[in-house]
């Protein structure tokens, strides 16, 4: 599904944050992308959904080259992706029915569907009471929780997430894996940037290990390894 290969990632400031990098992604699997601050974790996942462009060497996905794509098609490859932040990104004055919504109307689905597909994910989210609140009245894990059902209301086949839990409690991200881990047993491939070294070392997954620019460690059911 995904494939990287030599990738190499220099700003233009002269910073190298991808150093040669290769590694293959296959359809339905949940990888941890660990490693210490600047070490090229939010890179990788960036090169995915081509929020930045490879300076060297190939990233495939689904026989999709995103070194060579226009980019005009770009919006066409990431309505198959699902992108989740760490500080949510929700539009504070749309309630949380809306902004899930809008994420299908920018793709023209029909109102019957909208609504169809915006209840479904609401319940999978544990939210279904608060559809009519806005961003503002929701807890930071609720806040997540809806930043999470818009990722996925277009059933995308791949989800990345930038630190999802990176400013929620231990309890509350222990919910949000929850989650995490029934939208991967629904098939979808989940892609993970985390400092949180419990969830790592709790909820085991594949890890893979980036240290200046570099995959030092790839691991099935790894630690996270590094100092949190």
């Amino acid at each position: 599904m995904i494939h990287m290969q030599d990738v190499y990632k220099t700003y233009g400031n002269g910073v190298t944050a991808l150093n040669g990098i290769s590694t293959a992604i296959d359809k339905g699997e949940f990888i941890y992308i660990v490693g210490p601050s600047g070490a090229g974790k939010s890179t990788f996942i960036k090169l995915i959904y081509r929020e930045v462009k490879p300076s060297a060497g190939t990233v495939v996905i689904n026989d999709t080259d995103l070194s060579t794509i226009r980019r005009r098609d770009i919006p066409l490859l990431r309505r198959d992706i699902g992108v989740i932040f760490q500080d949510f990104k929700l539009l504070p004055k749309l309630t949380v029915y809306e902004n899930i919504a809008f994420a299908l109307e920018v793709i023209e689905e029909t109102p019957r569907q909208i609504r169809n597909l915006v209840m479904e994910v609401l319940n999978l989210v544990g939210l279904k009471n608060k559809a009519r609140f806005l961003p503002a009245e929701l807890s930071g894990g609720e806040q997540q929780r809806v930043s999470i059902a818009r990722a996925i209301v277009n059933k995308p086949k791949i989800v990345i997430a930038d630190e999802p839990t990176g400013n929620l409690d231990p309890a509350t991200s222990r919910g949000i894996m929850r989650i995490f881990e029934e939208i991967s047993d629904r098939g979808t491939t989940i892609i993970m940037a985390t400092h949180n070294k419990e969830i790592v070392n709790t909820v085991r997954k594949r890890v893979i290990a980036i240290d200046d620019g570099l995959i030092v460690r790839d691991e099935q059911r790894g630690e996270y390894g590094y100092e949190a």
